[in-house]
């Protein structure tokens, strides 16, 4: 599963050709969490509440480019790689 992202201890994560809603994996420590792109609500998994905010601020700030690695994962094609959250 290509790492797209990682900032303050947590890591950002696409499977290519993964399973629709689109989505990304955050994992933080022990925990992960699939968070959808559209609504950026977590509907598996759980993250901590700070690791949480700062996922799902960094991902508002960067869900075009988001959706634009979830094409690229269903099509098999390599991610780009997104800033972290500074």
């Amino acid at each position: 599963m290509p790492e797209i992202s990682r900032f303050f201890g947590i890591v950002i994560r696409m499977y290519v050709n993964d399973h629709y809603p689109p989505h990304f994996h955050a994992a933080y420590g022990e925990f992960e969490a699939l968070i959808n792109i559209e609504t950026l609500k977590i509907y598996q998994g759980d993250l901590p509440q700070r690791a949480r905010g700062l996922v799902l601020e960094w991902a508002a700030l960067h869900r075009g480019e988001l959706q634009q690695d979830w094409s690229l994962a269903r099509k098999g094609e390599s991610l780009q790689p997104i800033a972290p959250l500074e």
